[in-house]
């Protein structure tokens, strides 16, 4: 029967190297065949990844990923591996294409610098991601790049006031030439609001915690103090792209400043992801005070804490040093500590002071730690010995 001899050809197809993850994010499912026992009564069991695939673009995908496909219906038609009946012409395309072609087709000149997704990044990074390979063919044609790899941007975000947190329209322009990033009050003003030196400059997106599904989080050193701002454009190409603009500046700043490094080594640290945020209760130095309930951001080795998500700068920073210098994260408060409203205790030893804080849910505690114990167990860089001199820490 036609049918089944093409689904045995498709399996045959999505066999071949490159076909057994996602063309888009890299997500790769597991078949019955690997998974414990256990994990086969949450009905993972059934199918494996990809599930999906691209009848047009030859290409198998994730279902989260099938789901952009289908917002782009005149260049991309999908259709479920094992749920769908597949004509001979469908599977004689995805025989002929497959991911590994499709990569060296749509993905020709990729700038080092520019974002490539993963399944767990959010929605907006993931679709334009997909518009950019398949409905502009940016990675095809150099010119198409422009609008982050001028060294110059300049454009209008909604950002949010500091004060009375509204969000309101603000000219920026981001120059590698100056190497800064900076926001203007009125769009005839001559000097601008602030000015965001590119060397401590980092941008990611929080369409949750902003409220917005464009929402994007740049922070920045001023005087040795984290600096937030949020910002949003209702055209995701165009959020994407400033995010992509504040990459390719930093890629370009790190490149004179560690002339020797490798593209490898600088795209790590071109934007990160903080590695947790969250609500915490926290009391002072002399751990007498009442506890107050704070949100808590850790990004790399500073733990800020604020009284809202988002304040524009911290209320308080903590520096987390290795464990070699004798940092050290414990379960639990002491004895005889009061106060606290939440049961779930923390206490960072650092050479200085110990900081005690206190979690919801063991489930939270437990994720706090880890985060903490992750960074306690890196060795310190060279530089960061310098950071930790300056580091102020204010109850």
């Amino acid at each position: 029967m036609e049918s089944e001899r093409n689904k045995r050809l498709l399996q045959d197809v999505l066999a071949r190297p490159g076909n057994d993850v996602c063309a888009d994010c890299g997500n790769a499912g597991l078949s019955s065949d690997f998974l414990e026992p256990e994990q086969e009564t949450l009905g993972q069991w059934e199918i494996r990844e990809p599930d999906w695939a691209s009848v047009t673009l030859g290409v198998f995908v994730c279902q989260g990923c099938s789901l952009l496909h289908r917002g782009i219906p005149h260049i991309s038609r999908v259709k479920s591996v094992q749920q769908e009946i597949w004509d001979t012409s469908e599977v004689e395309l995805m025989a002929a294409m497959g991911n590994e072609p499709a990569k060296a087709k749509y993905e020709q000149k990729v700038p080092a610098f520019y974002y490539r997704p993963k399944h767990t990044d959010c929605k907006l990074l993931r679709e334009q991601w997909i518009r950019a390979r398949y409905e502009r063919n940016e990675f095809e044609f150099i010119e198409k790049q422009e609008p982050y790899s001028a060294g110059y941007r300049e454009g209008f975000l909604w950002k949010r006031g500091r004060d009375n947190g509204q969000f309101l329209s603000r000219k920026f322009i981001l120059s590698e030439r100056e190497g800064a990033l900076k926001y203007f009050n009125k769009q005839d003003a001559r000097d601008p609001k602030a000015v965001m030196k590119i060397e401590t400059l980092n941008a990611t997106f929080q369409p949750a915690k902003i409220g917005n599904p464009y929402g994007l989080q740049i922070t920045y050193l001023r005087d040795n103090s984290t600096r937030n701002i949020f910002v949003y454009h209702s055209d995701s190409k165009e959020m994407v792209d400033w995010f992509n603009a504040i990459r390719a500046a930093r890629f370009h700043y790190l490149q004179v400043a560690f002339p020797g490094a490798s593209d490898e080594e600088l795209v790590p640290k071109l934007t990160r992801s903080f590695m947790k945020e969250g609500f915490m209760e926290k009391t002072g130095p002399k751990h007498t005070e009442g506890f107050k309930k704070r949100w808590f951001t850790m990004d790399d080795r500073r733990l800020m804490y604020f009284k809202d998500p988002l304040d524009a700068y911290a209320r308080g920073e903590v520096f987390i040093g290795s464990k070699e210098n004798s940092y050290t994260v414990l379960p639990g408060l002491p004895p005889s500590t009061q106060g606290y409203h939440w049961n779930h205790g923390i206490t960072i030893v650092t050479p200085d002071r110990k900081f005690l804080f206190a979690c919801e849910t063991e489930a939270e505690q437990r994720d706090w730690i880890a985060a903490f114990q992750r960074v306690i167990n890196r060795p310190m860089r060279p530089q960061e010995y310098a950071v930790e001199a300056h580091f102020k820490h204010k109850p």
